[in-house]
């Protein structure tokens, strides 16, 4: 069966599920209130699977040739005093290659961003995707979890970790720049602003 697009949904149900993703309701609110859309045998949890991406599929896997990974703890005083992120190069990069900084949504470092990582750096690239959840114990291997988990937070450190990151990114990069998805610390709007008008 073809995977079902945005268009293929009311949206109302978009509404939800965009709730759902960003921690507004949880998942058995949105069962609840995605249970009178449903029609011809579909059920809210058919619903919820078919909104929900796809991660099964690894497009370059970590221990391709190509490219060299590695899990790096690194010092975050300003902010959780440690993080951690996921680095990956290129295999046979010389010299400084530029950088890229992948910022995940609210799910923390899960397989998926660790493969946007690593496809980022076969082509060319330095690519850094440091772990919000890192200080409570990082991606805890379940989307669900990982949502309450990124609400647990403190957005403001969670933010100079990310600039930590990016010390860290430029020590091994030549000019750095930011990949960024929507998350509710809003790192990719507020990362603008400090760059735009930056502080000591």
């Amino acid at each position: 069966m073809p995977r079902m697009t945005a268009h293929d949904f009311d949206q109302e149900v978009l509404s939800l599920f965009d709730a759902y993703v960003h921690g507004v309701i949880d998942r058995r609110a949105f069962l609840e209130k995605a249970g009178k859309y449903t029609v011809g045998g579909l059920t809210a949890a058919m619903l919820l699977d078919r909104l929900s991406p796809s991660f099964a599929a690894t497009v370059v896997n970590p221990d391709d040739e190509r490219i060299k990974t590695e899990s790096l703890e690194f010092d975050s005083p300003a902010g959780n005093g440690k993080a951690r992120g996921y680095l990956v190069r290129p295999a046979a990069a010389k010299g400084k290659l530029p950088g890229i900084l992948v910022i995940h949504e609210n799910r923390g470092l899960n397989p998926h961003i660790e493969d946007i990582a690593r496809r980022i750096a076969l082509e060319n690239f330095v690519a850094f995707a440091p772990d919000a959840l890192f200080p409570i114990g990082g991606y805890p291997g379940d989307e669900d979890k990982a949502r309450e988990a990124f609400q647990k937070l403190d957005q403001a450190e969670t933010r100079k970790d990310f600039v930590a990151a990016l010390a860290i990114l430029k020590a091994c990069s030549a000019p750095a720049n930011l990949l960024g998805h929507e998350s509710p610390v809003k790192t990719e709007d507020w990362w603008r602003r400090r760059e735009s008008n930056p502080r000591p």
